[in-house]
């Protein structure tokens, strides 16, 4: 995947590791580490695994002084799957993400700048 042919990508992996090969994947498509996302279901794995990666965890809006732009940490299902929809995935897909992120897999997301 180039990273200007598309505005966001996702996927599902089944641990850190492969979170981390994801990650390493899309920069070398020019994918750089502002555009480069991760999210667990709870925080400490998201941030493990951000940190591991050389990406941004997604956090809570109230985690986020510094920094700008969509980064989340959910407290409940339904706040997750509207976040996620809000980083431009629908509905549809913000649900499916979340169930896979309950089942104790990673999200890996790449947002692209807007032109």
């Amino acid at each position: 995947m180039d990273a200007a042919d598309a505005k966001a990508y996702a996927k599902i992996v089944e641990n850190g590791v492969q979170a981390v090969e994801t990650i390493r994947e899309l920069r070398t498509t020019g994918y750089t580490g502002n555009q480069l996302f991760v999210l667990a279901y709870n925080l400490q794995h998201t941030d493990h695994v951000a940190k591991a990666a050389g990406a941004r965890p997604v956090m809570s809006d109230t985690d986020q002084p510094v920094m700008e732009g969509i980064q989340i940490l959910a407290s409940n299902a339904q706040e997750l799957r509207e976040r996620i929809a809000g980083m431009g995935f629908s509905e549809r897909e913000s649900a499916y993400y979340e169930e896979q992120l309950e089942l104790g897999k990673v999200l890996v997301i790449a947002l692209t700048p807007e032109l």
